[in-house]
């Protein structure tokens, strides 16, 4: 593929759902939502507390495992990086909206309630950011060397290696940063917080494996081929 020609569909519509994933993953962060299970889990109980951004966020997982099993470590972990920078322009738009002044009259929302749904809080912000940078890079880079160790086989090993390895990294960071560190809980009440989203997280991550394979068996026919085997160690 020369520079000229544009990104294949399939390509683009990784790259498009990782953006849009981490983007409402982002502006959905701030809400609590309450998983009810059969049964309870030590630490956690039996309903399990997690960011409504917990669903959102495990498919931004998805995608850049199939795009880094597709297009490659490098094409992935430029992904990645490139999507946190955008990051920081989601939060400018987002306060630049929030700053802008309400026209009341024709307004269906105030701006106190706009300003309390979409103005997440500086701890939430950062422990989000830091979460997302370590665990995406590691993701990618788990993912790989699990793809080299394997020989390129057990595609449903990699996805699930990664994604639970990156996924307790990003839920400790998350949790230690933005509720120990900014809202001071108790770390008895975090560990049960890391437990339940993790076990949400380790949940997803199961349900999406068929899926993968779905998507690159797919992919790889429409395209003829992976990506070129020297990208498999870098």
């Amino acid at each position: 593929m020369t520079s000229e020609e544009p990104l294949p569909v399939p390509q683009l519509t990784l790259v498009a759902l990782f953006v849009t994933a981490l983007v409402t993953s982002q502006v959905t962060a701030a809400k609590l939502v309450g998983v009810q299970l059969p049964f309870a889990l030590p630490l956690a109980g039996g309903t399990l507390l997690v960011p409504a951004a917990a669903f959102a966020y495990a498919v931004t997982f998805f995608a850049s495992d199939c795009y880094a099993e597709l297009y490659g470590r490098r094409a992935a972990t430029r992904l990645v990086n490139v999507a946190f920078l955008m990051n920081f322009v989601l939060l400018g738009l987002v306060w630049l909206a929030i700053e802008a002044p309400v026209f009341a009259p024709a307004s269906a929302v105030d701006q106190a309630a706009f300003s309390q749904v979409l103005g997440a809080s500086t701890g939430i912000v950062a422990a989000s950011l830091l979460a997302y940078l370590v665990s995406q890079n590691l993701d990618v880079f788990v993912f790989h060397r699990i793809r080299a160790y394997t020989r390129g086989e057990r595609l449903w090993l990699r996805n699930l290696g990664s994604t639970l390895t990156s996924q307790l990294v990003d839920t400790l960071i998350f949790v230690t940063v933005a509720f120990v560190g900014f809202q001071g809980l108790p770390l008895g009440e975090a560990v049960g917080l890391v437990v339940g989203q993790y076990a949400v997280k380790l949940g997803v991550a199961v349900l999406d494996t068929p899926f993968a394979y779905a998507v690159v068996a797919a992919v790889r026919a429409r395209e003829d081929g992976p990506a070129p085997a020297t990208e498999v160690g870098n």
